[in-house]
């Protein structure tokens, strides 16, 4: 007989398990410490705070998010039984159409909101959903297109926002060409590390076209595009600033993930996929530190 509370948390972390909601989370707060301290220059942290348009904007943002992330698991359940085996056993407690109808759900919720908000915000939306289930649907199985894709869909919000405040600046350019490449080598290094699961159920990864070595190659290259916008970021920032000792570790850091990706042990690509995901959250951490230093 089943024990009916060990069932419903089951179902429960299945469920937010499904709709990736960590993610959401750590991106929702990646876009208030962005949006307040890197895009808005002018409000004040109380005029910040009331201004429910942006919250708004931001909570449209984690619906999309989780919708995408409830669709996407959709589409890769069978992938994600070789890959994720411990989330796809948790997921076997809730029926497939319960992440449908869930999906309707946020998906209508969001675009109900952001029409509230205005008809622009509505648009940015309804492509932002569009192309999030197309990814899904569609481009996450064609080569190279679904590593642009995937990335540019994680940052199609802070873009957004950047539009919204109007604050366009060389310096921003640059670290957002840093993060787009840094975002870049951990999906790479991810199809590497899903080559065989991929290569089974359809999906064309650099990996499984051109080859293992051919992908930890172009990491390696991109690392060192990266490294390069890193130094021209630390060559133009105040040196007492956080976001620029930041920057310089960061130089550190992309030399070791070419070590480890030039070193040919399997598990080099797992611990390199983690440290990078750890330094993007440090990154983080490092703007909301200079933000309170020299803002607040």
């Amino acid at each position: 007989m089943k024990n009916p509370l060990f069932y419903r948390i089951s179902q429960l972390t299945a469920f937010l398990l499904g709709a990736r909601i960590f993610v959401a989370m750590l991106l929702t707060f990646a876009l208030y410490v962005s949006t307040f301290f890197l895009f808005n220059e002018e409000e004040s942290l109380r005029e910040f705070v009331f201004d429910f348009k942006v919250h708004g904007i931001i909570f449209c943002t984690v619906l999309s998010i989780l919708a995408g992330g409830i669709i996407n698991q959709f589409y890769d359940r069978e992938k994600d039984q070789l890959t994720k085996p411990f989330r796809s056993k948790l997921q076997r407690f809730l029926k497939q159409k319960y992440f449908l109808y869930a999906y309707l759900t946020l998906f209508l919720l969001s675009l109900s909101i952001s029409l509230l908000i205005s008809g622009r915000v509505f648009i940015f939306f309804l492509v932002y959903q569009f192309f999030m289930w197309f990814y899904s649907h569609k481009l996450s199985k064609l080569l190279i297109i679904n590593n642009l894709c995937f990335v540019s869909l994680t940052l199609y919000p802070f873009f957004g926002m950047m539009v919204y405040y109007k604050t366009f600046s060389g310096q921003l350019f640059v670290m957002a060409v840093f993060l787009f490449l840094v975002l870049l080598i951990i999906d790479l290094i991810k199809d590497i590390l899903t080559r065989n699961a991929d290569k089974m159920f359809g999906y064309v990864t650099i990996p499984n076209y051109f080859g293992t070595r051919a992908a930890r190659n172009i990491a390696v290259c991109l690392a060192i595009f990266a490294m390069g916008s890193a130094a021209v970021i630390v060559a133009f920032a105040d040196d007492q600033r956080i976001l620029h000792h930041y920057f310089t570790t960061g130089l550190f850091v992309l030399v070791f993930i070419i070590y480890l990706l030039l070193n040919k042990i399997k598990k080099n690509n797992f611990i390199a996929l983690n440290i990078l995901r750890i330094w993007v959250f440090i990154g983080i951490i490092a703007m909301l530190l200079d933000g309170i230093m020299y803002r607040m």
